[in-house]
C-alpha cells in the first residue's frame, strides 16, 4: 500500500512539473516517456498523468495510446477523451492510424501519443508518428509520448551488439533533443522479468519466446544502463544550456567520411552522439576524391553514401560534399572557413607502403590541426 501511494505521489509531482510547464508558454510543449523496454509501465505512467492534468482543469485527450490488451494499461483509459483514429484499407486489411489532422482541428491542450517510433502506414501524411508529433506541437497543442530506448537512431549499432537485434522503427536524437522533459521509467531486471513471468508485458503463448530472446537478464541489465544515461545526458544538456555565459565558445563538431558504408555510418551516429551531449551543431564532411566521381565509383557505393547522407540529415547534422585532390587539404580548409572546434574521423586503416614508411594522411592532418589547436577525436 505504500509503495503504492508513494508512486502515486511521484506520478502527482510529474503532473505538476509539466502542467507548469504547459502554463509558461503557449508553445507546444514537449515530454517523452523513456524506458529499457516494453512492459516498463510508460503507457500506464502517461495515462496516470493524464488523469492528473485532468483533474486540474487540463484539456487532455487520447490522440493514440497502445494497451497491448493489458488490463491495468485498458483500465486507466477510463474517463479519458479520446480523439477517433483515422481507419484505411492497406494490403488486404483495415489498419487504424493517429489521425494527425483532427488532433490539430479538435486543438486539445494536451495529447497522449504513444509508440513515437511507429512507422506510419502508406498513403500517411507523414512516414513516421514522430514527423507527426511535431506538427502537432508547431499547431500549440502540448504532447506527452513514449518511446525505448532502442529506438533512438545514434544507439542502433549498441543495442544490435547487446541483442542481436536490428531495429528498424527509429527516432533522431534531435527529437529527444527538443523535448521539454525526458523521464525515465525505471524497473529492475528481476521486476521486469518478473512482470513477464506473470503475463503482465505478453500473451501466455509469447512468454518463453521473450526470454529466450530479448528479455535475457544480461541484455536487459545492459539497456537499463543506456536508457539511464540517455535521460541524465538530456538533464546535463538542459543545465549547461540554462547557464551559459557570453564567453562560452560553442563545440562544433566536424564528422569526416569516406564512402565505406560501415564505417561512416558508424562515425556518423558516434559523432551525433556527441553533439547531442553537448548541444551542439555538426556537419558530415565528405571529399569526393578524383578517383570516386560518380563515372568510375561503384553504383553501390553512391547508393550507400546517399544513404548516409540521409541518416546524417535524419540525426541533424548539416550534410557537405566537396571535390578534392587531397583528403587532408579539403578537411583543413573546411575547418579553417567554418571555425570547427572538432574534427572526429575514423581509425586510420593503413596499407603496407604507409606501414613501412609511416606516411598517411591522417597523420598530416592530425599536425596541421594540432598547429592550429582543433581537436581531433578517432573513433573506432
Amino acid at each position: 500500500m505504500k509503495k503504492f501511494q508513494l508512486k502515486k505521489i511521484k506520478s502527482m509531482s510529474a503532473a505538476t512539473d509539466f502542467l507548469a510547464l504547459i502554463q509558461k508558454s503557449r508553445k507546444g510543449k514537449f515530454k517523452i516517456y523513456i524506458g529499457m523496454s516494453a512492459g516498463v509501465g510508460k503507457t500506464f505512467r502517461m495515462l496516470q498523468e493524464a488523469h492528473a492534468l485532468l483533474r486540474n482543469g487540463i484539456d487532455v485527450k487520447i490522440g493514440y495510446i497502445e494497451t497491448h490488451g493489458r488490463e491495468e494499461t485498458v483500465a486507466l483509459t477510463d474517463g479519458i477523451p479520446e480523439i477517433p483514429r483515422r481507419s484505411s484499407f492497406y494490403k488486404g486489411k483495415n489498419l487504424e492510424e493517429m489521425d494527425l489532422q483532427t488532433i490539430i482541428n479538435t486543438h486539445p491542450e494536451v495529447v497522449l501519443v504513444d509508440e513515437l517510433a511507429h512507422t506510419n502506414i502508406e498513403g500517411s501524411k507523414n512516414k513516421k508518428r514522430w514527423q507527426d508529433v511535431l506538427e502537432i506541437l508547431d499547431n500549440g497543442i502540448n504532447v506527452i509520448s513514449a518511446m525505448n530506448i532502442q529506438h533512438i537512431e545514434s544507439l542502433n549499432e549498441e543495442v544490435k551488439k547487446i541483442t542481436g537485434i536490428e531495429v528498424s522503427e527509429r527516432v533522431p536524437d534531435k527529437i529527444l533533443a527538443l523535448a521539454d522533459e525526458v523521464v525515465n521509467i525505471d524497473l529492475t531486471a528481476d521486476e521486469l522479468l518478473t512482470r513477464l513471468k506473470e503475463g503482465k508485458i505478453y500473451k501466455k503463448e509469447k512468454i518463453q519466446t521473450a526470454l529466450n530472446h530479448f528479455f535475457q537478464s544480461g541484455h536487459i541489465l545492459q539497456l537499463r544502463e543506456l536508457a539511464l544515461k540517455e535521460v541524465a545526458t538530456h538533464v546535463e544538456r538542459k543545465v549547461e544550456t540554462e547557464i551559459k555565459t557570453e564567453s562560452f565558445k560553442p563545440v562544433k563538431f566536424l564528422a569526416c567520411i569516406s564512402s565505406n558504408e560501415r564505417v561512416a555510418r558508424n562515425i556518423i551516429r558516434k559523432t551525433a552522439r556527441l553533439a547531442s551531449y553537448y548541444n551542439s551543431p555538426w556537419t558530415v564532411l565528405y571529399i569526393q576524391k578524383p578517383s570516386e566521381n560518380p563515372e568510375k565509383i561503384a553504383l553501390n557505393k553512391q547508393r550507400f553514401l546517399i544513404n548516409n547522407f540521409n541518416l546524417a540529415q535524419e540525426l541533424g547534422a548539416k550534410v557537405v560534399r566537396l571535390k578534392d585532390s587531397s583528403i587532408h587539404n579539403g578537411i583543413l580548409n573546411y575547418v579553417t572557413e567554418h571555425h570547427m572546434t572538432t574534427v572526429c574521423i575514423g581509425k586510420p586503416h593503413e596499407n603496407l607502403l604507409q606501414r613501412i614508411f609511416g606516411y598517411s594522411w591522417v597523420y598530416t592532418l592530425m599536425n596541421r590541426l594540432n598547429e592550429r589547436q582543433i581537436d581531433i577525436i578517432i573513433l573506432s
